[in-house]
């Protein structure tokens, strides 16, 4: 089967995705195929409506898909119950969001250790892997202490980034972001990804910006539930180098 193609990170089957609401049934997702490479760094743009985060959270894992099929890393996720996708995507899975989604009330530190607790990893343990990824991230160990809400936004960013990657996980999600910062904190939080994706990581980002697309290595332009098209993006008008 295509799917199971071991150079994949990521591959989407014939994916449809039915939201039922009464007698209505809306379809986010119409045969979606797509394969993400290991090691590549792809982004998805496409109108609101489009499905683009719907598609997002199929590949997170964080629903199912009405019809087909999402592998990631070779495993065929729907033989997966609860439990066992749930350990799953923690183990494989970093999300980042365009709302940053950190815990006011914790520390940095702390915010980026939440997704390891369910690991069983030590207290030592934790804090060495916050930390090494903070240091990835090009955040500052001033940092540590504070709450997000005494950082900057750009600030915040890095901080959800390095508590997505703290976990190694193999694919990275981002949904819008750069939506929420000014144009010289966006430069910052893109320039991260590509270094990360520079070093080996698999990085999936949603975005409406095309100077942020085409800072990826493949655009793939969702309309209508379905991908309608792909696009070499042009380096010259990435967010990082253009004027």
């Amino acid at each position: 089967m295509w799917g199971m193609e071991g150079d994949y990170a990521i591959v989407v089957e014939d994916v449809y995705k039915a939201y039922i609401v009464g007698s209505v049934v809306t379809w986010a997702l119409s045969g979606v195929n797509l394969k993400v490479g290991r090691g590549d760094f792809i982004s998805v743009m496409g109108p609101s409506g489009s499905g683009k985060t719907t598609l997002l959270n199929l590949i997170g894992l964080i629903d199912r898909p009405t019809k087909g099929k999402v592998y990631i890393d070779g495993v065929d996720t729907s033989e997966l119950g609860d439990r066992e996708l749930a350990e799953f995507r923690n183990r494989k899975i970093g999300f980042v969001f365009q709302a940053f989604n950190l815990v006011n009330r914790l520390t940095v530190l702390e915010n980026i250790e939440l997704p390891l607790i369910a690991r069983g990893l030590s207290r030592d343990e934790r804090r060495r892997r916050s930390i090494e990824a903070l240091v990835k991230v090009g955040g500052d160990m001033s940092w540590i202490y504070k709450k997000p809400n005494q950082l900057s936004g750009g600030q915040q960013q890095r901080v959800a980034i390095a508590r997505a990657i703290a976990g190694s996980p193999s694919i990275l999600l981002a949904d819008e972001p750069t939506g929420n910062l000014d144009s010289a904190s966006a430069r910052v939080v893109v320039s991260t990804f590509m270094e990360l994706n520079k070093f080996g990581q698999t990085v999936v980002l949603i975005t409406h910006n095309p100077e942020v697309a085409n800072c990826s290595q493949r655009i793939y332009v969702l309309r209508d539930g379905r991908i309608a098209g792909t696009l070499n993006p042009d380096p010259g008008k990435c967010l990082i180098y253009s004027k």
